[in-house]
């Protein structure tokens, strides 16, 4: 319903489960250049729909990869050098901008060996984080070592601080955890939905249907439809004439679609720029403004008169050439009204997934077919005209109408300029407040209060014009509850449109998620889970993990969930990248072949691996509940959800925990 929110004041999530994943594969090698000096290189291979980070980041945006490459005879020669496909994008969940790389990049360290006639160890080490658009899994270390002599690259060496992985799984493994066997079988995760292009099918449906109704457009039903029935003496060839003219109509607009396909496959990241651009952002702003503009009929937005002449005299060719240059003029002569909504399912398709071509095609596919649909059914039945209601002053209310809605889904881009800049002055109050304002300016024009130029100065207001208003009125006290302090974010139907809740003028930072003082240690948490007699919310979760922020701000906060969580729950909150570190006696090297190591050297490290080696699992967010000792009550969950699926979750777990709790 949020998509069909965003376009007329109407805009998606994914549940996904997981097991130990290794989608980035790392290879180390030294390059000889000549003159004692060489080149570390770490070349990452990456699976597709995989990604993982740029060194550069801005501050708590993500975990930024970092290469360390030392020794006690080695010099280094400027910084790390990156190489591979960047992609730069706005986080909403980081509220900045993230730079990427899929596929695969390597990473470049030059150096020079002090002394070539010793012997020098190479040590190596590399930091990354991976995710895709569900999930993050925990950061990860990998370290090598290579050895120099006399200017030659030596085979891999290994060092004496190796331990198994199976030691490392004895000090970290929970006895009472098994996997395998949940005290109940309730709630299985569900399988992950494919992209939902019906829902822009239908949207754009909804838009074909609304333009249908503008002044550019409605006239042009009976006497089309009445060309077809009575301008032939044969009537079936009539009809078929229509049916034919509906699906060109629909042909003609599936086509707009094409250029975006070739643009994506020219510049595959074009979209991913537009939505996060700041000047597009604002050019957007701007011409949705002059949308409204027409709307209000101020002036009209028009394709050059040539274009329609050239397709009307085309339309003599006649035969089916004909009836597409019919179809193609009836496009043309009404894009004053169909350009705005047009343009608004282009930014809605933006805004709503990477896959914008396919959305716009499906988009365009919906708008066209409820031109086709509509003309198609009434040559059918063409007695079905005297039932349109005359043309007349309320097609002009329902442009108006529609340049109110121009108007709120202009400060959408406005918005999001506003925080790739990071300048943050459409506070999410002063948002919801020109919202108000641009729906009581609404309220007003649709109880004939305020007029535009088009409008009958006497014109008597209709009941179902002022029911409208009624809605109008309803929809600003709706929003009035936004402009109220309060410790749980409102307006949840405008999740993903309004500012985020930090963007505000009483956020204030403080301990906790929405009052909750997580434990950041599971056998910390287990003893107070013994002490209060709760089960444990277990929260693998990292600071740099978009997806972990996305559950928090749109699903834990929900009112029939935050309370659960506040109240029945002992919360553990596991960061697998905090980087502080181990006390030296817990730091250990695993040994994963072919020199490559892993250490275990931060708190971060720490409870990966204790996820690893309990859950056969490495990705976030990812939840487990259990009981105060220490037992899995149900099957745990990963990724970006749903609220239902994550409140059936909770409820399966805590149902249960109830009635067998001692």
């Amino acid at each position: 319903m949020k998509k069909f929110f965003f376009l007329f004041i109407g805009l998606f999530s994914l549940l996904f489960t997981a097991q130990v994943k290794d989608p980035v594969k790392v290879d180390f090698k030294i390059n000889a250049l000549g003159d004692n000096v060489f080149e570390a290189v770490f070349h990452t291979t990456i699976d597709q729909n995989w990604h993982i980070y740029s060194k550069d980041l801005p501050p708590n945006s993500g975990i930024p990869t970092e290469i360390k490459v030392s020794g006690s005879d080695v010099e280094l020669i400027g910084g790390v050098e990156e190489i591979g496909e960047k992609h730069d994008e706005y986080s909403k969940a980081f509220k900045a901008r993230i730079i990427y790389y899929s596929e695969k990049a390597d990473f470049k360290q030059k150096f020079k060996v002090k002394d070539p006639s010793k012997l020098a160890k190479v040590e190596a080490e590399i930091y990354y984080q991976t995710c895709d658009d569900k999930i993050c899994l925990a950061p990860n270390t990998l370290s090598f070592e290579k050895s120099i002599e006399n200017g030659k690259v030596l085979e891999d060496t290994k060092t004496d601080l190796q331990t198994s992985v199976a030691d490392q799984g004895d000090q970290l493994k929970v006895a009472s955890i098994d996997l395998q066997n949940p005290l109940t079988d309730c709630g299985i995760a569900a399988e992950t939905p494919s992209e939902n292009y019906w829902s822009y099918l239908l949207l754009g449906f909804i838009g074909g249907l609304i333009a249908l109704l503008t002044p550019c457009v409605f006239p042009m039903i009976p006497l089309t439809v009445s060309f077809f029935t009575k301008g032939n003496k044969d009537k079936s060839k009539g009809k078929r004439d229509a049916f034919i003219y509906g699906f060109f109509i629909l042909l003609i607009f599936v086509l707009l679609s094409v250029p975006f396909h070739i643009i994506d496959g020219i510049a595959g990241n074009i979209f991913n720029e537009i939505s996060t651009s700041v000047w597009l952002n604002v050019a957007f702003f701007i011409i949705f403004i002059f949308f409204a503009g027409s709307f209000f009929g101020y002036y009209e937005i028009t394709l050059p008169s040539s274009i329609a002449n050239k397709s009307s005299k085309a339309e003599e060719a006649g035969g089916m050439i004909g009836i597409f240059f019919m179809a193609l003029t009836l496009v043309i002569v009404s894009f004053s009204c169909t350009g705005p909504i047009l343009g608004s399912l282009l930014g809605s398709a933006v805004t709503g997934s990477a896959n914008v071509p396919m959305l716009l095609t499906f988009a365009l596919a919906g708008f066209g077919f409820a031109w086709a649909i509509v003309f198609g059914l009434l040559a059918l039945f063409p007695q079905a005209l005297q039932s349109l209601p005359k043309s007349g002053g309320w097609m002009n209310t329902v442009k108006v109408v529609l340049g109110f809605i121009e108007l709120g889904l202009a400060l959408k881009f406005l918005s999001k300029a506003d925080l790739v800049t990071k300048t943050f002055l459409l506070k999410r109050e002063l948002f919801i407040a020109l919202w108000i304002l641009i729906t009581i300016g609404l309220v007003l024009y649709l109880f004939g209060i305020i007029k535009f130029p088009h409008d009958d100065k006497k014109a008597k207001i209709s009941w179902t014009r002022k029911g409208f208003g009624v809605l109008g009125v309803a929809f600003i006290v709706y929003l009035i509850q936004g402009l109220i302090p309060s410790e749980r974010p409102r307006l949840q139907l405008l999740s993903g449109i309004l500012p985020p809740v930090n963007v505000s003028y009483f956020h204030k930072e403080s301990d906790g998620i929405y009052g909750m003082h997580s434990e950041h240690d599971f056998f910390t948490a287990l003893e107070l889970a013994k002490k209060e007699n709760k089960p444990i919310m277990i929260d693998f979760t990292g600071y740099g993990c978009e997806n972990c922020r996305k559950m928090e701000e749109f699903v834990w906060n929900e009112p029939d969930i935050l309370p659960t969580l506040q109240n029945e729950f002992v919360l553990v909150s596991l960061y697998v990248d905090d980087k502080e570190a181990l006390p030296e006696d817990q730091q250990i090297t695993i040994d994963m072949g072919g020199g490559k190591m892993k250490k275990i050297k931060t708190i971060g490290d720490k409870w990966s691996m204790f996820q690893q080696v309990n859950f056969n699992n490495n990705s976030q967010p990812h939840y487990v509940l259990v009981t105060p000792d220490g037992k899995i009550i149900n099957n745990p969950v990963s990724g970006y959800m749903p609220k239902e699926d994550f409140k059936n979750f909770l409820e399966c777990g805590l149902d249960y925990f109830k009635k067998n709790k001692k």
